[in-house]
């Protein structure tokens, strides 16, 4: 028989057996739903929690402190030199930690200090709340954290443009020195943080007398040298670490995790994959003295067999485009409704589910290739059938 005319045989399940063939799709679109609606949160799960803890400059910046092989020296400007030296290193930006005292109004708050450049944020990772972060050549502008703003009790829009005078204090040797900045700082920015932490421009401590820099931001030209550098920089004595570490670790955690959704959704296919296999076998019974007249007038055991598989192929594929489609919107339904909680509660919309293209795809793929297979074995039976049984056969 021709391809068109067995899928016309094959189509005539939905004429002949309309809610029992629909039922089984859709039971098919249930186990679909299942694997597209869990994975798809893992995926956005990993994606927000990536977006919230890193940016593409984090990724290539190296923190880079003391090592127990330099214990001569200080993260001052000669390890700045040194680190300059390496070819693949594009940036150095000196980061200053201090606790001290800010003065907001007539109220003085314990909080610690963080002195570096305005190229900090992207390579740390940080995003902005409200507001905006202070640009280089600003020396009056600092950025805090929202748990500074908690404490008066005021929202982080609220805190911009409010004042704060500076008091750092520095161990040196034995000896704690303190320093009064004379720069009356205006709050400009809001971060996510639950320390309290003000963050300042390096270039308006010009009174401070810098020993030597908490740690270094080391920016290498790509992450395909990141590795290299690190090497590099451990060879001169120091220590050096990535965020990227951090990032692979949470990957590795979220594809466990995937799996484990993932399995959860199978069990669901599973079932329906059982319920298409009893619909097939069913049809065989009931299509066996149809089977029987098609072997008399000239049916191949290849076109009778041919006839099952498209028919459970189609099923399978109609059923996981439709659990495609439950998945998604069930999906997107949740995802709104979570938004909604989130945001009159103050927080912030997120996206928890992501569909790549290719899982998709193959989730498809595997849809038609389960159908395949519940059909193999019905096809199989039908086409051994004796052409007199199947005609004697009420």
């Amino acid at each position: 028989m021709r391809f068109f005319d067995l899928l016309k045989l094959s189509l005539r399940m939905f004429k002949a057996r309309t809610m029992r063939t629909l039922l089984t799709i859709l039971g098919m679109s249930v186990g679909i739903s299942a694997i597209i609606f869990l994975v798809s949160f893992g995926y956005g799960l990993q994606l927000t929690l990536l977006e919230k803890i890193t940016t593409s400059d984090a990724l290539v910046t190296l923190d880079v402190t003391l090592g127990d092989k330099r214990t001569d020296g200080n993260l001052d400007d000669s390890a700045i030199n040194d680190l300059k030296k390496i070819p693949t290193i594009t940036d150095i930006i000196p980061v200053l930690e201090l606790p001290g005292q800010g003065k907001f109004d007539d109220f003085t708050l314990d909080v610690d200090t963080v002195s570096s450049s305005a190229s900090l944020f992207k390579n740390e990772g940080l995003k902005i709340e409200e507001g905006k972060f202070f640009v280089e050549g600003e020396t009056q502008n600092v950025v805090i954290t929202s748990a500074v703003s908690r404490i008066f009790d005021l929202t982080p829009q609220e805190m911009l443009g409010k004042t704060v005078s500076l008091t750092l204090f520095q161990n040196n040797s034995s000896t704690q020195s303190s320093y009064q900045s004379d720069t009356l700082y205006t709050v400009v920015g809001v971060i996510a943080g639950e320390e309290n932490i003000i963050y300042v421009p390096l270039n308006s401590l010009d009174g401070l007398e810098i020993t030597g820099y908490t740690k270094l931001k080391a920016k290498c030209a790509s992450t395909n040298v990141l590795n290299q550098t690190r090497s590099e920089v451990e060879a001169l004595g120091f220590t050096a670490s990535s965020i990227s570490e951090t990032i692979d670790q949470a990957n590795k955690v979220f594809s466990i995790v995937q799996i484990i959704l993932m399995v959860f959704g199978m069990i669901a296919l599973i079932v329906s994959a059982i319920g298409m296999f009893n619909t097939m076998t069913i049809a065989l019974l009931e299509r066996t003295e149809e089977i029987g007249i098609m072997k008399a007038i000239g049916a191949s055991r290849a076109g009778i067999s041919m006839m099952f598989i498209m028919e459970s192929t189609l099923m399978g594929f109609l059923g996981s485009l439709g659990g495609v489609i439950l998945g998604y919107v069930g999906g997107k339904i949740l995802n709104i409704l979570i938004n909604l909680v989130a945001t009159r509660f103050g927080g912030q919309s997120v996206n928890l589910f992501y569909n790549p293209a290719w899982f998709i795809l193959t989730v498809i793929g595997f849809g038609a290739f389960i159908g395949f297979l519940t059909g193999v074995f019905p096809a199989r039976k039908a086409s051994s059938i004796d052409t007199l049984e199947a005609l004697r056969y009420k």
